[in-house]
C-alpha cells in the first residue's frame, strides 16, 4: 500500500468536512443577525398627517441605528383598523412592524364588528409620544374658560355643539366623558377627521372643538383646557383637567409594535433601537415642530398601559351606549 497517497486522501477528508462545517456554520450566524433585510413598517393612517410624519422620523433614526433600511407603508382606512389588521396577520420575524396610536387597538375592538384581531394580536416594542387634545373655541368666542363652558351648557341644555374627528376618536369620547360624568349635555357632530372640523370651528359655526395640538398651534383659536396630566409648552396658559379637578382621558398613546409572536431577541433590539431613535436630535427637532410630547415608555410598559386603557375605553363605551358598527 503506498502510504503517502493514504496520507494525502486523510488529509483531504479532513480539510473537506473542516470546510463543510465552516460553511454550515456561517449560514446559522447569519440567521440570527436581525436586521439582515429592510424592515416594512405599516402605518394605519394617511401620509402627510402628524402620525404619519412621527413615524418616518422614527423608524428612519431606527434605520440609522442598525444599518437597514425601514421601508413605511400607508395602509389607511377605518380608524386605523386596516393597518393594524395587516399587521396582525404578518410574519412575525420582525420584518414587518407597524407603528401609530394605539386607538386601533384599545376603541376599534369595541365598536367594529367582526374585527380579525384583539389586544393581544401585538407585541409592544416601545412608546415614543403623546398626541394631546384639547377644548379650544374660536378666539372671539365669549367663553374663555372651561367654567364659562360648564355654566353655558348647564344653562342651554344640548344647545352647545362640538366637533370631533370621528365617533369613538379619543376626542369624542374625552368630550362625551366630560359631559357624561359632569352631567351635562353637549351636541356633538362628527367629522371624517381634524382638517374638515377646524373648518367649521375657526369661523364659530361650532361652539366648540376638541381638536389636538398639533392642529391648531399658530390658528386663531382660545385653548381653555388640555386633556393630559401636564400642561403642553405650545398653552401653557391652558389648565390640564386634572388641575380643575374634572374629568379627563389619556392623550393618544403612539408608538411601535410587531405581530404577536415576534421572537424576543429581535423585539429587544428594536426596542434599544427606538429608545436611542426617540433620543435622536431629528426626533426632537420633528416633536418640538409639530408640538408633540416625547414620552417614551419600554415594551412591557407600553404594554401595561395599553392594556388599561383598553380596558378603561371599553368600560366608557358601554356607560356612553356607544353602539357597536
Amino acid at each position: 500500500m503506498n502510504t503517502h497517497r493514504a496520507g494525502d486522501r486523510m488529509n483531504l477528508h479532513h480539510l473537506f468536512f473542516v470546510a463543510l462545517a465552516t460553511f454550515c456554520a456561517a449560514p446559522a450566524g447569519a440567521q440570527t443577525a436581525y436586521p439582515a433585510r429592510p424592515v416594512q413598517v405599516i402605518i394605519g393612517f394617511p401620509a402627510g398627517g402628524n402620525v404619519d410624519v412621527m413615524a418616518r422620523v422614527l423608524v428612519a433614526a431606527m434605520g440609522d441605528d442598525l444599518r437597514q433600511q425601514f421601508v413605511v407603508v400607508n395602509r389607511d382606512g377605518a380608524s386605523g383598523a386596516i393597518g393594524f389588521g395587516m399587521l396582525a396577520n404578518a410574519t412575525p420575524d420582525g420584518y414587518t412592524l407597524g407603528s401609530g396610536p394605539t386607538t386601533p387597538i384599545s376603541i376599534a375592538p369595541h365598536l367594529m364588528k367582526d374585527l380579525k384581531y384583539g389586544v393581544d394580536s401585538f407585541e409592544y416594542i416601545c412608546q415614543s409620544f403623546e398626541n394631546v387634545f384639547t377644548i379650544a373655541v374660536p378666539a372671539d368666542s365669549p367663553l374663555r374658560t372651561i367654567g364659562d363652558l360648564m355654566t353655558a351648557a348647564r344653562a342651554n341644555p344640548g344647545k352647545l355643539t362640538y366637533g370631533h374627528s370621528g365617533v369613538g376618536t379619543v376626542p369624542h369620547l374625552s368630550v362625551a366623558n366630560l359631559a357624561y360624568r359632569t352631567n351635562v349635555e353637549f351636541s356633538p357632530i362628527a367629522y371624517r377627521g381634524e382638517a374638515p372640523m377646524l373648518l367649521d370651528l375657526l369661523p364659530g359655526r361650532l361652539s366648540f372643538g376638541s381638536p389636538s395640538v398639533g392642529a391648531i398651534v399658530g390658528r386663531n383659536l382660545r385653548v381653555l383646557a388640555v386633556f393630559a396630566d401636564r400642561r403642553h409648552p405650545a398653552f401653557p396658559d391652558a389648565p390640564t383637567f386634572a388641575e380643575l379637578g374634572m374629568p379627563s382621558m389619556p392623550p393618544g398613546l403612539n408608538g411601535l409594535f410587531a405581530p404577536k409572536g415576534t421572537p424576543p431577541k429581535v423585539l429587544a433590539t428594536l426596542e434599544r433601537a427606538c429608545q436611542r431613535a426617540v433620543q435622536s436630535a431629528s426626533f426632537r427637532s420633528a416633536a418640538e415642530r409639530l408640538n408633540q410630547p416625547i414620552v417614551y415608555l419600554n415594551g412591557a410598559e407600553f404594554a401595561a398601559r395599553a392594556l388599561t386603557d383598553y380596558r378603561y375605553k371599553g368600560e366608557l363605551i358601554r356607560a356612553l351606549g356607544i353602539k357597536v358598527e
